[in-house]
């Protein structure tokens, strides 16, 4: 597109300078001469302004999000600032996660850490919980983004066509630091869903105990109907 504009500015320009030539002298010339100018002018403007627009990561936001949002006590600036960190982070889990299933090693370590798992399970919880992003600090802005770039470097280096024994060295020492950054994501999650577990031991134990009050009841209840049978017989 770009191309085809800067033929047509140079064919004006030629066109024009024959006609200052020719018809200098005319009215008709000058008249020519003013048009060829504002054309020129057009083009150049489109050819320099027709700069492609940037791609949009953040969807839209429906009402209904909006208002849950503003129920959260969210204003504007802080829910623009919560998705786009959200858009961001939903692009670097998807990166990681091709990364991951790309190479054995890397499957190896996503399996033996459930990095992916965990960085998922991280999203969903935010998403639900979008006042407690400042908790998630360390995921998002380092543990997050250094390993989606540790593992692209890995693949990187082992697409090498000739690996020599520095290569292999190599590999061997990113994978070390992509399994150590992969546990330090998982206890991110950890650390982050602590708080819901602790509430999950307390129901827990209070259903258990319940539960317990509610079997005692039961015998004695039992025990009772027993005796009065008892009772009734003799």
């Amino acid at each position: 597109m770009k191309k085809g504009l800067r033929i047509g500015v140079y064919i004006l320009a030629i066109i024009g300078f024959f006609v200052v030539i020719d018809t200098s002298n005319s009215l008709f010339g000058i008249g020519l001469l003013a048009l060829i100018v504002i054309a020129s002018i057009i083009t150049i403007n489109r050819l320099f302004s027709s700069k492609k627009a940037p791609e949009k990561t953040t969807p839209n936001l429906s009402m209904e999000k909006e208002q849950h949002y503003q129920d959260l006590g969210m204003d504007h600036k802080q829910i623009d600032f919560f998705r786009d960190t959200m858009a961001t982070a939903k692009k670097q889990i998807m990166q990681l996660d091709r990364n991951m299933q790309s190479v054995a090693k890397l499957k190896a370590i996503d399996l033996r850490n459930d990095t992916l798992k965990a960085a998922k399970g991280m999203f969903k919880e935010l998403v639900k919980n979008p006042n407690k992003l400042h908790q998630a600090d360390r995921f998002l802005y380092n543990h997050l983004p250094n390993l989606v770039d540790l593992t692209n470097k890995y693949l990187e280096i082992n697409d090498h066509d000739v690996k020599t024994k520095n290569t292999f060295e190599a590999l061997e020492k990113s994978s070390y630091v992509i399994d150590d950054v992969s546990k330090l994501l998982v206890s991110d999650y950890e650390l982050f869903v602590s708080d819901d577990l602790e509430e999950l031991d307390v129901e827990i134990t209070i259903a258990q105990q319940n539960l317990a009050r509610e079997k005692e009841m039961q015998e004695r209840l039992d025990a009772l109907a027993e005796f009065d049978l008892n009772e009734k017989e003799n």
